[in-house]
């Protein structure tokens, strides 16, 4: 479960830094008070990683786990490849009018944003192979506090944050992950 935790917390963060859900906190933070903020990044978090670690648990169950690693190292590739080719990771705006109360405006808006995002998809595919439980906490752990130092960050430094590169580091990160996981299952075959 250690490793699964880690493994999770560490790409999941990464991956997160200079994401649009990040830029998008930032955003509400100068609009809502810090803490509904932060209550509902944590509720919207809690619920994109449970659909997906949940999702991964379940096709863990229905196909064969030499299949399911090697598809999941060919996802991470595809990850990698997608977060360098993806030109909306640096949209900055966020809709000023708010509908409903600041909760459920940042939650709806987190869980929306991240739905199907890379960083969920990679959450399910650590599922599929490591302790789902891990992989949860992990990846709930490492997308909060992304968006938490983001939003700290935002305060302190007025938004400066080096996204390109943080972007291709999680790139690079993706590929090198689902490479290095391609050639150990060839060695090992």
């Amino acid at each position: 479960m250690t490793s699964a935790f880690l493994t999770s917390f560490l790409l999941i963060f990464i991956a997160e830094m200079g994401d649009k859900t990040q830029l998008a906190a930032l955003a509400f933070t100068a609009r809502f008070k810090t803490s509904q903020v932060i209550v509902a990044i944590a509720a919207a978090t809690a619920l994109t990683n449970l659909i997906a670690v949940c999702a991964g648990g379940l096709i863990s169950d229905i196909l064969p786990v030499g299949i399911i690693k090697t598809a999941s190292y060919v996802l991470f590739i595809l990850f990698g490849l997608w977060t360098l080719l993806d030109k909306n990771e640096d949209e900055k705006g966020v809709q000023k009018k708010v509908i409903i109360n600041p909760f459920f405006t940042v939650a709806i808006l987190f869980f929306i944003s991240e739905f199907g995002d890379k960083t969920q998809i990679a959450a399910m595919t650590l599922a599929m192979n490591e302790n789902p439980i891990g992989v949860f906490f992990g990846a709930f752990s490492g997308m909060f506090l992304a968006n938490l130092l983001g939003i700290a960050v935002g305060l302190i430094l007025g938004k400066k944050l080096p996204a390109k590169t943080i972007k291709y580091i999680a790139a690079s990160l993706f590929i090198i992950i689902g490479t290095a996981g391609l050639i150990l299952e060839a060695v090992i075959k």
